[in-house]
């Protein structure tokens, strides 16, 4: 079976770890590889910058961006090729500076840049990326677009499984067998008339999973800037360690709750096909790796610490609660109407205390809500997020996390519904001395 693998933005920011890419890529091939390629660097936030500065009118600066992405690629390509750019990566580099100029001119001309039009945009760093290294390789260059197959939910398509995996047996398959190399981007899709779709920012790793299980590779390979996930975030935990091994749930809920190092959509088609995913550091393939699975088989009683904030904590009291039916359905309906999600809920007799992201709309929530209770607002907080398998069937988890916070308030607490996730709400200034303090509980001392 093949493998696919698939290389951050930063993997790929200039010649030398381009050279890197592509000798990892060519150690893989006797399986038979897919490489998938982000943009290099930051150039997509380049591109969304030049499609603002076109869509006010600046079209003098939205051009000087896109000279300075065309020089960037180019110089790129220089340093690969020293003896000359190949003729035919030549051609597919002015090509697509010459279809980032036309969009960027219609955009201007406009002065309206559609989700269409933004995403036609956006789509051109991953092109240029794949082009360069796909010649570096001498490998078989793949349109995403001709096999990611989505819907037209422009900045956030969904990718139709069926198609894709059709699709991917005639435009992938073909060029992946063992000794071989086929080059392709992550991030982009088409509708099935043709229009260039994104699948949101962090699709890369997305896409690297579809493409896994449509192709049902033995393995997925994300590589990054990391060795492996870590038990917290290392620029709050410096001696953060990485984990060997991850299962699915574990790895869905630490990205859910503010890891880094997956988008949290990754994971789906790997865990409805039972693909191992393994996250890997670009610069240190010898070192440690995480492997992901269904079933990682370990003793530990948690795995790893996440954080997400800034969050607000909304409490509703309504006397109306006791022995009540429908009260609860009446109030979710509230954040169903203005289209927030609600990350936590904890319930007492008479009142329901829950999360949502900072930029949610307070003001209209709280209006339809004090139409029937009473609501008070605590604004930056943060969850931090104990996680592992084994929570459920540790005793005494809460009481060791309680007793490692000490004096730190812990003013809401939560249990997963899948059990793995113990979710505390505390002051976001205080959420990384809570981080350090768990880790040094759970992951420094002796069980």
């Amino acid at each position: 079976m093949s493998l696919v693998m698939k290389f951050g933005g930063s993997s790929v920011a200039d010649a030398e770890r381009m050279r890197q890419v592509a000798h990892l890529a060519r150690s893989a091939a006797s399986q038979g590889a897919l490489v998938v390629l982000s943009a290099a660097g930051r150039t997509t936030d380049a591109l969304l910058v030049a499609a603002r500065h076109a869509e006010s009118g600046r079209i003098e600066e939205a051009l000087a961006g896109r000279h300075a992405l065309q020089r960037a690629h180019r110089a790129l390509a220089e340093a690969l090729f020293p003896e000359g750019i190949p003729s035919g990566l030549q051609q597919a580099l002015a090509d697509l500076d010459g279809e980032l100029d036309l969009l960027l001119r219609g955009v201007a001309l406009l002065q309206e840049c559609s989700p269409r039009s933004r995403d036609a945009i956006a789509s051109v760093g991953e092109r240029f990326s794949t082009r360069i290294l796909a010649a570096f390789l001498g490998a078989p260059w793949v349109d995403a677009r001709k096999v990611l197959r989505t819907d037209a939910t422009f900045g956030a398509a969904q990718p139709q499984p069926e198609a894709l995996r059709t699709l991917a047996r005639e435009h992938l398959a073909p060029h992946l067998h063992p000794g071989s190399l086929a080059v392709t981007q992550g991030f982009i899709g088409a509708t099935s008339e043709g229009l260039t779709t994104t699948l949101g920012r962090g699709g890369s790793d997305y896409s690297a999973s579809l493409f896994g299980a449509a192709l049902e590779a033995s393995e997925i390979q994300i590589w990054t800037d990391v060795e492996g996930v870590l038990t917290c975030d290392p620029r709050v935990v410096p001696g953060a360690q990485a984990i060997p091994e991850l299962s699915f749930a574990e790895a869905a809920e630490l990205a859910a709750f503010g890891a880094k190092v997956l988008h949290p959509a990754t994971l789906e088609p790997a865990v409805a096909a039972g693909i191992p995913v393994t996250v890997r550091h670009t610069l240190r393939p010898e070192g440690c790796f995480t492997t992901i699975t269904a079933h990682p088989g370990t003793g530990r009683p948690a795995t790893a610490l996440a954080c997400r904030g800034p969050v607000t904590v909304l409490t509703v009291t309504s006397s109306r609660m006791l022995n009540q039916s429908g009260f609860l359905a009446r109030l979710f309906e509230v954040f169903r109407h203005h289209r927030t999600s609600v990350d936590l809920v904890a319930t007492a007799e008479v009142s329901v205390s829950l999360t949502v992201d900072a930029d949610a709309p307070l003001d209209r929530l709280r209006a339809d809500l004090e139409a029937f209770a009473r609501v008070e607002v605590a604004e930056d907080r943060a969850i931090v997020a104990l996680v592992g398998e084994r929570l459920k069937a540790t005793p005494g988890v809460t009481g060791r996390a309680f007793g490692a916070l000490g004096d730190l308030n812990v003013e809401m607490i939560s249990m997963g519904a899948n059990e793995i996730n113990l979710s505390l709400v505390v002051r976001h200034d205080e959420a990384p001395e809570a981080l350090r303090r768990l880790h040094a509980a759970f992951f420094e001392e002796a069980p």
